[in-house]
């Protein structure tokens, strides 16, 4: 491997990968909060990047790095990335979905933990200086319908995590119809639409699973349900989401990801709807932080290492 390749670094990695990289002949530059204009004019001499959700590797930018070799993503969206472009100029693309699939299951499953036991709400009332019991009564995941649509890294995780509680796990993948664990009921759409009393969402961003969770969904289901989702915001029709929660079809709301984020990306009227919606009781909201535990940040970075040093 020849000397002096450089590595742009745009997201939070782990020493693991950048001590290799150095090591094997890469200068590396970290530069976690770099600007899409700043690594236009950066990455012109660069072998790699990595990137999580801070850069498009567009085919503006891809153009403007004759020397790419190849582009790691931390985490599994590939959205962020033209990687058929990619592909045809012959630079390799990794993902890491592997690194922060129990990270994004064990956060799923505390949200609605949190929702359900009203934990969330109670002990910000309790600091308040209220002792409300009846108010707070909880709901059990104990006999509950539980539909997980795709069932890819995440979507697997969270099922496995499932299996120690008495609930009814149906599996919905449009893509992927096989290799099924046990404990899991392969399920149709019409299924889920007819039994679910909670609904999570593990699909990746594609023209398919835009809007996935629109008004015609919320009234396709028979029964008030809870809604987990900590794939992409977009996913979910935020207006559908805010009526669906007005008219209680929408029993309750666990939300690591919105349509337009963070907050200084988001329009006047899109962060008005957040607020409305953050002020419900029922609802249990996070900044996009599923999977991006201290532990998912090294397993990624071991993952995409793995994958440099066998193709990169």
């Amino acid at each position: 491997m020849s000397q002096h390749r450089k590595v742009l670094i745009a997201a939070p990695v782990h020493r693991i990968l950048t001590d290799w990289l150095t090591a094997n002949g890469y200068e590396c530059m970290v530069q976690e909060q770099i600007t899409q204009q700043q690594a236009f004019d950066r990455i012109r001499d660069c072998s790699g990047v990595i990137t999580s959700t801070r850069l498009q590797l567009n085919r503006e930018l891809i153009d403007n790095a004759p020397m790419l070799e190849w582009i790691g993503r931390m985490g599994s969206g590939m959205e962020v990335i033209d990687v058929q472009y990619a592909q045809a100029k012959g630079i390799n693309c990794f993902s890491s979905p592997e690194g922060n699939a129990n990270a994004v299951a064990e956060h799923a499953l505390g949200m609605l933990l949190s929702l359900n036991k009203r934990i969330i709400k109670s002990n910000n009332e309790v600091k308040q200086g209220l002792w409300l019991r009846d108010e707070n009564r909880g709901v059990e995941l104990d006999g509950k319908s539980i539909g997980i649509i795709g069932f890819g890294h995440t979507g697997r995780a969270f099922a496995k995590k499932l299996m120690g509680f008495d609930v009814q796990i149906m599996v919905y993948d449009k893509y992927n119809q096989e290799d099924y664990p046990k404990y899991v009921s392969k399920a149709s759409l019409e299924d889920i639409w007819q039994d679910a009393d909670i609904i999570s969402f593990h699909v990746p961003l594609q023209e398919d699973t835009y809007h996935y969770m629109d008004a015609a969904f919320i009234e396709k289901m028979r029964k008030p349900f809870v809604i987990v989702n900590t794939s992409r915001g977009i996913v979910i029709d935020t207006y559908a989401l805010w009526d669906g929660l007005q008219k209680k079809k929408i029993r309750g709301a666990c939300i690591d990801v919105w349509e337009e984020e963070p907050l200084s990306k988001m329009s006047e009227e899109m962060r008005a709807l957040l607020d409305s919606i953050a002020n419900r009781p029922e609802v249990v909201l996070t900044p996009h932080i599923a999977g991006y535990s201290y532990e998912a940040i090294y397993k990624m970075s071991k993952s995409l290492l793995s994958k440099i040093v066998i193709h990169g």
